[in-house]
Order: C-alpha cells, then structure tokens, then sequence
C-alpha cells in the first residue's frame, strides 16, 4: 500500500517549481524510502517529490524489468538533450489518461545521490524519458501540458468525474 499521498492533476500543488535540496540529511532519506514505496505500491515507474506535496528537487525512479533497481536524483538537471522519440505517456498525478509526447531520445544528466554525492550518467530510451517526465514535476510541469488545450480540458473533465463516482460509491459503502 501506498505510504504517501499522490496528489492529482488539476490540483495547484502540482504547478508548484520545486526547490534545491540543501539538508543531506536523515528526513531526506526517509523521503526517499517513503517515496519510493509510493511508487512501487501505486505501480508506477517515477515518483517526483512534487507529486507528493514536498517541494524539493527530488525524484525516484525504477525502469528496470523486476522493478528492483530504484533510482535517486536529488536536484537533477539536464545539461544536454539530443534526438527526438515520441512516448506514450502515463502519469500517477493523472490517473487512467496515456497520451503520446515528444521527448529528447538521449540525455546528460548531472544529480546528487541522497548522501549528496554528485553524479552524471548519460541516459537513452525509457530511462530518459522517466527523468524529463519527473523534472517536469519538478519545474510545476505535467505531461497534458503538452496536449492541446481541448484535450487538456477533456482530461481534467473525466478526471473529475471519476472522483465523482468514486466518493459516491464510498458514500454508498460506509460501514458504521
């Protein structure tokens, strides 16, 4: 089960630019434990801490096919970006909703580790497609952002319906 809370798009919590990590410390890697449990227990393969409502530069991930090799990127950034692939896109903060986005093929990233150790990795295919999505996050960013504004809208509409039905039936439920 999920640790933390995963807010969802339209909340403005999301919009939110995350900033620097500066306290490499015990509550930082109790976040990233935290998170990265999230992330497993709601399927996904990237969690950014602004989905979370924590707004620092912190990402987790896991692209591997077991999913048991999770990733930490504490105040990434990309430095270089080349090609262009095209990916259908999925998101935690945006439930049930795919829609094709255009991203870098390959990338050069420079993070921190969670002790604060400084790394650099050049990165290609879902991996790098993982860390544009979840910077994204980071920078108040969603992947609908890329859709055009009439998709957009329709995304946020059936969102909204589907809580709808979901507090409804949890009306409907309740156990005294």
């Amino acid at each position: 089960m999920s640790k933390l809370n995963i807010l969802e798009f339209p909340d403005p919590r999301l919009r939110t630019v995350a900033k620097k990590v500066e306290a490499f410390d015990a509550t930082l890697k109790k976040l990233v434990e935290d998170m990265t449990e999230t992330m497993y227990g709601a399927n996904g393969i990237g969690l950014a801490a602004t989905q979370v409502n924590v707004h620092e530069r912190l990402l987790v991930l896991d692209v591997s096919d077991e999913q048991d090799q999770p990733r930490v990127y504490v105040n990434p950034k990309i430095t270089a970006k080349e090609g262009e692939q095209n990916c259908e896109e999925g998101c935690l903060s945006v439930p049930g909703i795919y829609a094709s986005v255009a991203r870098a093929e390959s990338i050069h990233v420079v993070a921190q580790d969670a002790d604060g150790n400084t790394f650099e990795e050049d990165l290609e295919g879902l991996h790098a497609i993982c860390v544009q999505h979840e910077i994204d996050h980071l920078e108040g960013r969603l992947f609908v952002d890329y859709l055009s504004p009439l998709k957009r809208n329709r995304v946020r509409k059936k969102l909204e319906k589907a809580r709808k039905i979901a507090e409804k039936e949890a009306e409907e439920h309740l156990v005294f």
